[in-house]
């Protein structure tokens, strides 16, 4: 996958931006960046778009930008030349969608039809944009049209919003949500960009979704971790789970057969999407135990942090 998408996945989200006036495009970006969203879709539907990319590229590079609204080859040109790093197109046409993988770059077209979706296929594609999102059917919708298409991966756009993008990303065709409520055209034009970095940072924390998901307590042996469970079942009438390596009680509290990472045990703490937290957390300059990493069909599904909290190993694990 090129390395622009793999960087879109990484986030789970990208803000699809109306920028009115390019004085406000550089402001815009240092919104986003602060709010650890170095990424966003800039709408060719007003005049300022082509600028709003060229003074965004020159003051803030880290930015991961993409032209969306994209309905022609010329427009697709003028996105190009202006530095956009993927372009997003509101349905499927054909002659943009070739000219713009005949220039190298990723394209991310939209569909709503199984029609649309064989298209895209014909060409290899992997990555499309469903819209409009909830006028087509939101995420029930999306996962009876997706059943065919198993390798495709969505990325929502229209009607997504905090409400919904968990419940959205939780399906695991769903490669990123898309929305405009980051940084509304409104909010950009009164000059609110302190209220667009904390949506921004709103927006990051909910496409990783962590939540704690059991605690695991170090024991020496299988005897001590079935006592242990058994204790929990009689104070609290948790259900006890016995296991190759470990016991549990109820879904909170796992006893390890014999003494693994962390000097007490382990937390764990789900995610919505593994890959996307190690990026997450590495861009906070935590890393990971590669050799603990886990997968299933080619999808990572379990890691551990080079870290401990309370001589308690973190252990992130897929939802």
């Amino acid at each position: 996958m090129q390395d622009a998408l793999k960087k879109l996945g990484e986030y789970g989200v990208v803000p699809v931006v109306k920028i009115d006036k390019a004085d406000d495009a550089t402001k815009l970006a240092r919104a986003l960046k602060a709010g650890d969203l170095a990424i966003a879709e800039i709408t060719f539907r007003t005049a300022a778009a082509e600028e709003s990319l060229h003074l965004i590229n020159d003051e803030v590079p880290e930015m991961l930008l993409g032209a969306g609204t994209i309905l022609t080859v010329e427009q697709a040109k003028k996105a190009l030349a202006a530095g956009a790093k993927f372009i997003v197109t509101p349905g499927f046409n054909p002659k943009v969608v070739d000219y713009v993988l005949g220039q190298g770059v990723p394209v991310v077209p939209g569909v709503s039809t199984p029609s649309d979706i064989e298209q895209a296929m014909e060409r290899e594609l992997e990555v499309l944009k469903f819209f409009p999102a909830g006028a087509s059917g939101g995420l029930e919708y999306l996962k009876a049209v997706a059943g065919p298409y198993g390798k495709i991966q969505f990325i929502p756009t229209g009607g997504v919003d905090p409400k919904n993008m968990k419940d959205y990303l939780s399906h695991r065709n769903i490669f990123a949500v898309g929305g405009t409520w980051i940084a509304k055209d409104t909010t950009i034009a009164a000059g609110k960009f302190e209220e667009i970095t904390m949506l921004a940072r709103e927006a990051v924390a909910l496409a990783v979704g962590f939540e704690l998901a059991h605690l695991g307590i170090n024991e020496a042996s299988a005897e001590r971790a079935m006592a242990g469970a058994e204790t929990m079942a009689k104070l609290f009438s948790f259900a006890v789970k016995d296991g190759n390596s470990s016991t549990f009680a109820g879904t909170a509290f796992e006893f390890m057969k014999s003494p693994y990472l962390g000097a007490h045990g382990h937390i764990a703490i789900s995610t919505l999407d593994v890959a996307r937290a190690i990026s997450y957390l590495a861009r906070r300059g935590i890393g990971t135990k590669p050799e603990t990493a886990k997968e299933k069909d080619g999808r990572l599904t379990a890691v551990y942090l080079d870290i401990e909290v309370g001589s308690f190993a973190i252990h992130i694990v897929q939802r």
